[in-house]
């Protein structure tokens, strides 16, 4: 018997339903204040229905769109608790793919060509000691 959509989820039934590990979602709770599932005696952890949308809104950023957890703690600073997250596709994210702690792949792409071009400039130095 599947339990209804306003019913209250268990760590693991709510860990299942976002598809991460409990131990995840322990994680989010020390990195995001803004969740905080409501916890009985002995400190057993329920999950509201709004709570899975706030977990879901930040699995979907971080899994999917390549936010960091400092970039979606910013995006909740600057939107309020109550405010919705910004959709993908946000005009918060600045041209240049770093705004918010999101990392665009050119930019990263980028990176690593000057990293290892640091690594070969460093490799040639030692080489010549």
């Amino acid at each position: 018997m599947a339990k209804s959509a306003e019913a209250f989820r268990t760590i693991s039934e709510a860990a299942d339903e976002l598809g991460v590990a409990q131990h995840v979602l322990r994680f989010w709770e020390t990195k995001f204040s803004f969740i905080k599932p409501m916890k009985r005696a002995g400190g057993r952890r329920f999950y509201r229905p709004a709570d899975i949308q706030v977990l879901a809104r930040v699995r979907r950023l971080l899994h999917q769109e390549g936010y960091t957890i400092k970039g979606v703690q910013k995006l909740y600073r600057e939107s309020g608790l109550n405010a919705p997250l910004p959709e993908a596709g946000s005009p918060s994210v600045a041209a240049n793919g770093l705004s918010a702690g999101r990392v665009s792949t050119g930019r990263l792409a980028a990176v690593i060509v000057d990293l290892e071009a640091a690594k070969l400039r460093l490799d040639q130095a030692l080489g010549q000691m």
